[in-house]
C-alpha cells in the first residue's frame, strides 16, 4: 500500500490539435479531421499518463474546449458578454450569458469518458464543472418567462446527471470548484461562497454515501497561462466553507502556497471521518520540474499534520484548463506527474505504508 495519488485533469494539448480546433472554429477543417486529431491526442495522452506509473489517470481533457464551458459547447441559447474573470497578469477569461431557457447541457462529460475508455488500462477519473460555476451564466437582469429559481432547478438536474453518468461508467468524479476562492475575493462577506456551497450540495445530495466516496472536489486559485485569479485570498477564509461540501475527497492546491504549514494546520481540523485530503505537491504554473525527493519532502511535511489514513497527493491544478493554453509543454506536465508519483511512493516507504 502507498498513499493514493491522483491528477487533477487537464494536460496541454498537442500543437496540431490546438491549430485544428482553431481551424474547425473558422470553418476550415472538417469534423472528421478534427475527430482524428482528438483521437490521436487522447491516445497519446493516455499512453504517456500510464507510463508515469500514475494509478489513476484522465484523458487530459483533450476534447474539452475548457474545463468550465464543455457542457455548453454548441448550445444555441447563449450570448457573449457574461462574467469576466481577471487573472493576476492582467489577462481575462469571459463566460457567455444565457439568453433563453430552459438550461440544458449540450455535452456531458461521460462522452469524453467513453472515448478515453477505449485506450485506458488503469482506472479513469473524470473532472466535471461545478453547478456553482455554471450558475454564473444566468444574467443579473433575469430572463423573461424563465426565473432564476427554475434555472437553478434545471442546473442541479443537469449537473447531477453529468456526475451520475460518469459514476455509472465506473469512473471516479472530481468537481472543479476553482470559483470558491474567487467568491471570497468578489464578496468578502462570504454570502456568495456560502450560496455556492449550498448549490453544490443540492447536487451532491442526489447521491448515496457510497457514491459520495467516489466524488471529490478540487479547489485552487485558478491556473491559466501561468497566472492565478485569487491566490491573494487567505485560504482560512475558504476552507471551513469548502469542507461543508458533502463529498468524499478534497483536492487542495498547496505546493505553491507561501505558508504551507499554516494551511496544513487548518486541513488537519477537517481530516475527519472517512475523508481523503489530497494535497498539491507539484505546481503546474511553475516551469521548473520538481524532483521526486522534493515531492517526498512535501508529503512528509503534510503527514506531520494529516494522518496518512486521510492523506493523498495531487497536482495543484490542471496543466491546461483552457484548451488554448500553451504556457506549459506536454513534456513538462508529464515530468511533473512522474515526480509526483515517484515522490509519493518514496514518502509512503518512509512512513512505513
Amino acid at each position: 500500500m502507498t498513499l493514493p495519488t491522483e491528477p487533477i485533469g487537464s494536460i496541454p494539448r498537442p500543437a496540431s490539435l490546438i491549430e485544428g480546433m482553431k481551424a474547425s472554429a473558422a470553418g476550415k477543417l472538417s469534423a472528421e479531421k478534427l475527430e482524428a486529431l482528438f483521437e490521436d491526442a487522447v491516445r497519446d495522452t493516455i499512453r504517456r499518463f500510464e507510463e508515469t506509473g500514475s494509478p489513476v489517470i484522465t484523458d487530459g481533457e483533450q476534447r474539452k474546449p475548457s474545463f468550465a464551458t464543455y457542457p455548453i459547447h454548441g448550445a444555441k441559447n447563449l450570448a457573449p458578454g457574461g462574467v469576466t474573470i481577471r487573472f493576476r497578469d492582467g489577462h481575462e477569461r469571459q463566460l457567455p450569458v444565457l439568453n433563453a431557457g430552459p438550461f440544458r447541457y449540450a455535452t456531458y462529460a461521460s462522452s469524453y469518458l467513453d472515448a478515453a475508455k477505449k485506450h485506458a488500462h488503469v482506472p479513469l477519473k473524470e473532472a466535471v464543472i461545478s453547478a456553482s460555476a455554471l450558475s454564473l451564466l444566468y444574467p443579473q437582469g433575469g430572463i423573461p418567462g424563465y426565473s432564476r429559481e427554475v434555472f437553478l432547478d434545471d442546473l442541479v438536474d443537469e449537473a447531477a446527471k453529468d456526475v451520475r453518468q460518469c459514476l455509472d461508467r465506473g469512473a471516479t468524479v472530481q468537481i472543479d470548484f476553482t470559483e470558491g476562492r474567487l467568491a471570497v475575493k468578489l464578496d468578502p462577506s462570504k454570502g456568495l461562497l456560502n450560496s455556492f456551497v449550498d448549490l453544490n450540495n443540492r447536487v451532491l445530495d442526489r447521491f448515496t454515501a457510497a457514491e459520495k466516496r467516489r466524488i471529490g472536489v478540487h479547489t485552487c486559485p485558478g491556473g491559466d497561462q501561468d497566472s492565478t485569479h485569487s491566490a491573494d485570498v487567505d485560504y482560512a477564509e475558504l476552507l471551513p466553507a469548502l469542507f461543508r461540501l458533502n463529498a468524499g475527497s478534497f483536492f487542495i492546491q498547496l505546493s505553491s502556497e507561501r505558508d504551507r504549514p499554516r494551511v496544513l494546520a487548518i486541513l488537519k481540523k477537517h481530516a475527519t471521518g472517512d475523508r481523503k485530503i489530497f494535497v498539491g505537491v507539484t505546481d503546474p504554473i511553475d516551469p521548473r520540474v520538481e524532483s521526486a525527493a522534493e515531492v517526498r519532502d512535501r508529503v512528509l511535511e503534510a503527514a506531520k499534520f494529516i494522518d496518512p489514513v486521510h492523506l493523498g497527493t495531487t497536482d495543484d491544478c490542471g496543466f491546461s484548463p483552457f484548451g488554448d493554453d500553451t504556457s506549459t509543454s506536454r513534456d513538462t506536465a508529464f515530468a511533473k506527474i512522474r515526480a509526483r508519483v515517484e515522490g509519493t511512493a518514496m514518502a509512503s516507504k518512509v512512513l512505513g505504508l
